[in-house]
């Protein structure tokens, strides 16, 4: 098996520079969306990252930016959309046959504010049934064997291999984090609620969260202050060094070996760099919060997809039909008491963190699982969903197979540029020290340019 070639030409740049170039006029939002039509026309018949892609559409939604004078803030920047969020031009399926073809009346405010922004949605990537248990086509773009995450398992895939330098993710337990590090690329779950939701098919208004993936912490960063209208998120600066605390959760046994010698393998590039590190002691509560979240999510996604498991039980996967049947049993007091337990946990921040501006942790408990019937233990993200603390993942070396691991880090709630800004010192810090993503084995392809993928 060959290589998956990297990206060449304008496929190859970052959205800033993407951004730049066309409203510099360097080049047209057209030819980039056309670099990235043809990325995709050679990768997708092996990926298989895309629910939906009609070539013309996305080009004259590229050349519609042209013709506004390409001056805006994403000027010509290719996205792909999770197909559980809204596309008035596009089907939005919601990952299910059930909704197949369905036309939402809008765009979800996400996608109208990087369209108005000179985004363009090159298409509709795919995502699990309800973003939840039942996985889609997808194939981890570094092993087409492997599993490459969810429920986010399109958009990861699609940014790892080179057809969007960015992509919309949810994330109700681990939806953006744990597929952004199985496929190799860079993952943000900013704090709950900092970008709007609506428009969105929701599982837990509690929980879910929209994120972004992307090929590095500088991309993420200038695409979420253009969403977030915060201009502090793009391209934060450390005044110092910062002060990283590794915190092995109440399940660190649940960590492979390879991950564990990963994180200290971080852990030690970011001394190296400068950074104070120090190891944070798991308070005694911490590990309630796992049962906390599965109750949470447990209680209210069965009523928000009440329709879909009473009245479309004959339309929807098996998988997605028993999992809401085993989690409609948790009563509203345990629910409550969930609540309660989180709280709590949210008001001890200070505590938890002591000193530290981050925390440093492992993204997920090893390298993306073979086969394709899952797609990975959330168990390292959940309580940080939880807690609505911002989240990011950077790619941290690979795992025997040659299949990436990730090094996630975990801010206070509210603090995504500090968190932002260490992200990009611990993802330098690694790039000193690991070899070249494009040195690593990973899928061939090749196949002719397809008009729809659905």
């Amino acid at each position: 098996m060959t290589g998956l070639l990297p990206p060449q030409g304008i496929a190859a740049l970052g959205a800033r520079a993407i951004a730049g170039g066309v409203r510099s006029g360097d080049f047209t939002a057209e030819a980039v969306a056309q670099a990235f039509l043809d990325r995709i026309a050679t990768y997708e018949p092996q990926v298989q990252a895309w629910h939906y892609l009609d070539v013309d559409r996305a080009l004259a939604e590229a050349r519609a930016v042209d013709a506004a004078g390409g001056q805006t803030p994403l000027a010509g920047v290719p996205i792909g959309v999770k197909d559980v969020i809204d596309t008035a031009d596009m089907p939005t399926g919601y990952g299910s046959a059930a909704y197949e073809g369905s036309r939402p009346a809008a765009d979800a405010p996400c996608v109208c504010l990087s369209r108005a922004a000179g985004a363009v949605a090159l298409g509709k990537t795919v995502s699990t049934e309800f973003a939840m248990f039942s996985p889609g086509k997808t194939r981890n773009p570094r092993n087409p064997d492997h599993t490459p995450g969810g429920s986010s398992s399109g958009s990861a895939a699609a940014v790892a291999a080179g057809m969007v330098p960015l992509a919309f993710g949810t994330q109700t337990s681990g939806s953006v984090i744990r597929p952004a590090a199985f496929c190799g690329v860079v993952g943000f779950k900013p704090t709950f609620n900092m970008f709007a939701r609506n428009g969105i098919k929701m599982l837990s208004d509690s929980l879910d969260t929209l994120g972004i993936i992307g090929r590095t912490v500088d991309d993420v960063g200038f695409f979420a202050s253009v969403l977030a209208s915060r201009p502090a998120l793009d391209a934060p600066v450390l005044i110092e060094p910062p002060r990283i605390g590794v915190f092995r959760t109440s399940r660190w046994a649940r960590a492979d070996i390879a991950t564990a010698a990963a994180i200290a393998h971080a852990a030690d590039a970011a001394a190296d760099r400068g950074a104070a590190v120090v190891e944070v002691p798991v308070p005694d509560w911490f590990d309630g919060l796992f049962d906390a979240q599965d109750a949470v999510m447990s209680f209210e996604v069965t009523r928000t997809l009440a329709y879909e498991r009473l009245r479309l039980a004959d339309r929807i996967t098996a998988a997605t039909r028993d999992g809401l049947a085993a989690r409609a049993g948790v009563t509203f007091a345990a629910y409550e008491a969930a609540q309660r337990l989180a709280d709590e946990a949210r008001s001890q921040q200070a505590i938890l963190f002591g000193d530290c501006d981050v925390l440093l942790t492992t993204a997920a408990p090893g390298e993306a699982p073979a086969g394709l019937s899952a797609t990975g233990d959330p168990l390292f993200n959940r309580v940080w969903t939880l807690l609505h603390m911002p989240c990011v993942t950077v790619p941290a070396g690979f795992g025997p197979p040659g299949l990436p691991l990730g090094a996630q880090l975990v801010g206070r709630v509210g603090d995504d540029a500090r968190l932002l800004a260490t992200a990009s010192f611990l993802e330098a810090a690694l790039a000193a020290t690991t070899d070249s993503f494009a040195s690593q084995p990973a899928l061939a392809g090749s196949g002719a340019n397809q008009q729809r993928t659905e």
